[in-house]
């Protein structure tokens, strides 16, 4: 059995067993105070509440838990309760990754790749031919102008190679628009 974490984790895999222990000395567990923990992003939350170990809290999340939860970035605030006292101890980020075992199909792309390859798919469609705007009643449509859809797709093409890049150096992955010179 892997040694239990004395930290909260910066990610897991969705579908893992997750634990982890929390020493609060203002606040110890095997005084009555109840550690939780609120995560929260645009479209989720999930609580978790840490159980009594000695003067520790401890976290314990099952496999199953943790395969209900939705892959993405959260952040979490983890507080402590006791009758009507209440106090935040702590609070940062944790990243759900997905469980590619249990997943059918999964897109990895950025956000900017795949803006870039949304317009270029309205700019290939629109290639053969496009009306640019109509009106049928009172009712009427302009699309966006193929140059302003070509700058557009130039901004989001160089932000993507930017954090390509950026994933390059961190991996100390030369860059080929660099001159190395020696004297």
């Amino acid at each position: 059995m892997p040694e239990i974490a004395t930290n909260e984790p910066l990610e897991f895999i969705s579908g893992d067993t997750v634990s982890w222990t929390k020493s609060l000395t203002d606040y110890p567990a095997n005084d009555s105070w109840v550690l939780t923990y609120a995560l929260i992003n645009s479209a989720h939350k999930i609580t978790i509440t840490a159980t009594a170990s000695g003067s520790d809290h401890l976290v314990s999340l099952s496999a199953a838990t943790t395969a209900a939860y939705t892959a993405g970035v959260y952040q979490w605030q983890a507080y402590v309760t006791k009758s009507s006292q209440r106090f935040l101890v702590d609070s940062g980020t944790i990243t759900v990754i997905p469980n590619f075992a249990a997943e059918t199909t999964y897109d990895a792309r950025i956000h900017a790749k795949k803006m870039v390859d949304l317009i270029e798919d309205v700019l290939e469609g629109r290639a053969e031919g496009d009306t640019q705007e109509y009106t049928i009643g009172n009712r009427s449509m302009k699309k966006i102008p193929i140059l302003e859809l070509k700058k557009l797709r130039d901004v989001y093409l160089a932000e993507y190679n930017r954090l390509i890049n950026l994933d390059k150096m961190a991996n100390g992955i030369p860059l080929k628009n660099r001159i190395k010179v020696r004297f």
